[in-house]
């Protein structure tokens, strides 16, 4: 199993508060440089929930290996044709889209994807097409964008998404180019020399902070060049050590961005996660994030993990790629539910 331990949301603060299944606050979010996650504080019957998940997910995980097994192999069996995903994709497949796509057979689909607005400026709307998806289980809990890591031609459509879905985190879970020197993602965000226009948008890199488990995170603003309006702040978490198709050799980076992302008010836009594809790792990420905040709500449907990642590759296609990331999406689940109950002395509950 991933090994356990604290992520930096471990350290008490004089903020701390009760957890919520919604992460609705009252304050608006510390996008500071010098900000750290408040810590989650259980409710009597959110500790209740936490150790019958935590109890269900341990025996399956560490007692029935084989229940897991089949559970990503009827997953695979019932993934989506070619024939399929053609006469659902049809705008993905549009003459004039067909260029946005990072890859060929990583498309959204015609009834969950992101619809931009009617471009007023130079670009043809190509029907507001972007390579990117809708993807939510509850109206309770954070909803996601899952997108592809942006190529150089679609970098405002991009930011035209974040400003348009008012979205205010972005998680990035992957590196621009891989250790075998192949780009997965354009550089849509780097402006450490100043600001980067993007056609009619500009994005500006505030500040900048590497935390202890290797995340980048940036307080972006990003506005309309001409616009009156006050800019956007988006918090920017990009996870480099992730591998591509691959698991992360603990969990404490990817609890670090469950947490700092807790607090995030459903009343703003949705939360927007990408790697390359934007499907294994992004996949595996929504899963873990989405299984915790459903547990702390008292929702135990999500301790069906199988049926949680078959709703979101209802949404886009190939959520979680791997039995790895799978395997990851319960080994992460159990390590935050033995810190959420541990007690203050930091030993965990037996």
């Amino acid at each position: 199993m991933a090994a356990a331990g604290n992520p930096l949301s471990s350290a008490t603060t004089s903020t701390e508060q009760p957890a919520t299944a919604t992460g609705t606050v009252t304050k608006p979010l510390d996008f500071s440089a010098d900000s750290v996650p408040k810590r989650i504080v259980l409710s009597p019957d959110q500790r209740s929930y936490c150790l019958e998940a935590l109890t269900a997910f341990k025996e399956k995980r560490c007692h029935s290996p084989g229940k897991i097994d089949s559970e990503f192999s009827v997953l695979q069996k019932n993934r989506l044709k070619a024939s399929e995903m053609k006469s659902r994709c049809s705008v993905a497949l549009d003459s004039t889209n067909i260029s946005k796509n990072r890859y060929t057979d990583v498309l959204p689909f015609d009834n969950s994807r992101v619809v931009l607005d009617p471009c007023k400026d130079y670009r043809p709307s190509a029907r507001g097409y972007i390579n990117a998806s809708f993807v939510s289980i509850s109206e309770r809990v954070s909803r996601f964008i899952a997108t592809q890591g942006p190529l150089p031609h679609t970098f405002e459509d991009f930011w035209e998404m974040i400003i348009q879905n008012r979205c205010p985190v972005i998680v990035m879970l992957t590196r621009l180019v891989d250790n075998y020197k192949t780009v997965k993602c354009g550089d849509y965000f780097q402006a450490e020399d100043g600001p980067r226009t993007f056609g009619n948008i500009c994005v500006v890199t505030k500040c900048i902070k590497t935390s202890d488990t290797s995340l980048i995170l940036r307080n972006l603003e990003v506005n309309y060049i001409e616009s009156e309006e006050p800019p956007s702040h988006v918090l920017h978490i990009q996870y480099p050590e992730w591998p591509d198709h691959g698991v992360p050799e603990d969990t404490l980076a990817v609890r670090e961005i469950l947490n700092r992302t807790h607090d995030v008010p459903l009343s703003l836009g949705p939360i927007v996660v990408h790697c390359s594809a934007g499907i294994g790792r992004t996949g595996t990420y929504c899963t873990i994030h989405n299984t915790i905040q459903r547990i702390l709500g008292g929702d135990m449907s999500a301790l069906d993990i199988v049926n949680t990642v078959a709703i979101f590759r209802s949404q886009r296609i190939g959520m979680v790629q791997t039995m790895d990331q799978y395997l990851f999406c319960y080994d992460a689940i159990i390590d935050e539910l033995e810190h959420l109950i541990s007690d203050d002395n930091g030993e965990k509950t037996p």
